[in-house]
């Protein structure tokens, strides 16, 4: 395999991966090693992590990929002697790294498809088409492993389009409805005091903060792990976005989330949540966040999610002080409940009936279908669906 050959395998091993390695730095790559030469597989090593990588988190999933593929590559620069090779070792590299690379190489060197009539590529579109709806509406707690990894793969595309809100700043607008003196004395001083044109300005709008808290407990395990997934693409695709997990405790994992490769910021939120697949307290967790993080987060219109089953251990009478206490710190209140996923779901147990007068709408999460349902639901223009399974304030949907 040439030089050429082994630094295209590398970059679509690394494209599969995750990491976005486009054509102007394989182009510069190509040239910077035409320059310095192949004599030296530390200097070929250290040359591509420099013009292909962006951040210092991609070096691990580097490091086996180089590894993997210039194993194969050209003789000169797997064989020089005196090679420092890479700085990882290999016992030393997570699971979930290694099975990225060994994914991306299978995928890579998968034969390409055989040309087919045009009958049959139709019908390969429709049955695809078919197995891409069946997992929309497939629920993640029976998804198989594969099934997960496509489900991951969409919801790192979904996003959430949250309505810009007016604030009390202003900025220059040319049509602005009001006058802006203080702009418009700055401008007749360039102008030695002459009238000049009127400045005016405008309201400024931002998209408001949203918060997310999400429970990990015991009975929410199967669906939690795929909220994180959707969680960290919300939280890397906007600002101002505040993530808490709570079990028998509030854990703020904001800060993990917005690492960018995801399975570094699971393995960060795993490492900080004391609590995982535990008990449930959701009422002891929502004091804590309003006795310590409401007025931090919940500023500006701040749009709240809920993500809870609502089967809570502790007494539903704080349950509903909290909750309504929390429904008074935020601009909307929307709780997404895995159980609506069964047709027969009814308001039975207690932590559920506090819960419900508080919220302003109340969703299901089960599959990737109702995140988008999410989605249209908090889109400017919204209007639900006759279908999706919403809840306004005190008028259950099952009535």
């Amino acid at each position: 395999m040439s030089l050429a050959e082994s630094l295209i395998r590398l970059v679509r091993v690394l494209r599969a991966t995750g990491i976005p390695v486009g054509a102007d730095r394989l182009i510069v790559a190509a040239r910077a090693l035409a320059l310095t030469g192949v004599a030296r597989r530390d200097d070929v090593y250290w040359t591509l992590v420099a013009l292909l990588l962006s951040r210092r988190e991609q070096l691990e999933i580097f490091d086996q990929a180089f590894r993997a593929v210039w194993e194969s590559g050209p003789p000169a620069a797997s064989t020089a002697p005196g090679s420092v090779g890479a700085p990882t070792a290999a016992d030393e590299v997570p699971d979930d790294v290694a099975r990225r690379v060994l994914d991306a190489l299978a995928a890579e060197a998968a034969p390409p498809e055989v040309a087919v009539a045009e009958a049959d590529e139709t019908e390969a579109l429709v049955v695809h088409a078919s197995a891409r709806e069946r997992l929309q509406r497939a629920d993640f707690g029976t998804m198989t492993l594969e099934e997960m990894q496509e489900a991951r793969r969409l919801m790192a595309r979904l996003r959430l389009p949250i309505p810009e809100q007016p604030t009390r700043r202003r900025r220059a607008s040319p049509h602005g409805p009001r006058i802006d003196l203080r702009a418009t004395l700055r401008a007749g001083l360039r102008t030695g005091g002459e009238i000049a044109t009127l400045r005016r300005s405008a309201v400024r709008r931002r998209p408001p903060p949203l918060v997310v808290l999400c429970d990990v407990s015991g009975s929410m395990q199967q669906y939690a792990r795929m909220f994180l997934h959707f969680l960290h693409a919300v939280t890397n695709d906007r600002d101002r976005v505040h993530v808490f997990l709570f079990g028998t405790r509030l854990t703020p994992v904001t800060r993990q989330l917005r690492h960018r490769d995801v399975d570094a910021a699971l393995r960060a939120v795993a490492e900080a949540v004391p609590d995982w697949s535990g008990g449930t307290r959701i009422s002891a967790s929502l004091a804590e966040f309003n006795l310590r993080w409401a007025r931090r987060v919940l500023g500006q219109n701040a749009v709240l999610l809920l993500i809870t089953d609502g089967l809570d251990r502790d007494g539903v009478d704080q349950l509903d002080v909290e909750a309504d206490r929390l429904r008074k710190a935020c601009r909307r209140l929307l709780w997404l409940n895995p159980l609506l996923r069964f047709d027969g779901f009814a308001p039975k147990a207690a932590g559920i009936r506090a819960l419900l007068p508080h919220v302003d709408a109340f969703l299901p999460a089960h599959n990737l279908k109702s995140l988008e349902d999410l989605a249209r639901v908090l889109a400017p223009s919204r209007r639900v669906a006759p279908h999706t399974t919403s809840h306004t304030r005190n008028t259950p949907a099952w009535k």
